[in-house]
């Protein structure tokens, strides 16, 4: 394994973990969600470069573009949220309460 697969599965492992267990803000899941789609726009747009093929990197970019709409939509949540229950707690937001 080279040191760049490496760091992909470790950057991609950390944001995984960090997204399993800490759910106590909004934000800190946003981040983690945010760095997992991030490590796998490197390596999705770093694999044709490694297999030396060539590619219209259509994958990497669709994956980028989906995740700039899931930071909006993250973000528009998060200030919705903090106008309507004070805080970004997830704790405090139940859904059966709406």
């Amino acid at each position: 394994m080279t040191t760049l697969h490496f760091s992909y599965l470790l950057a991609f492992t950390i944001s995984m973990t960090g997204f399993a267990l800490h759910r106590i803000h909004l934000i800190s899941t946003l981040l983690c969600l945010e760095g997992i789609m991030l490590s796998m726009f490197i390596a999705l747009s770093m694999w044709p470069l490694q297999l030396q093929t060539p590619s219209l990197m259509l994958t990497p970019m669709l994956i980028l573009s989906f995740s700039a709409c899931e930071a909006g939509t993250g973000l528009s949540l998060l200030v919705t949220s903090s106008r309507t229950h004070g805080s970004d707690l997830l704790q405090n937001m139940n859904l059966l309460q709406c």
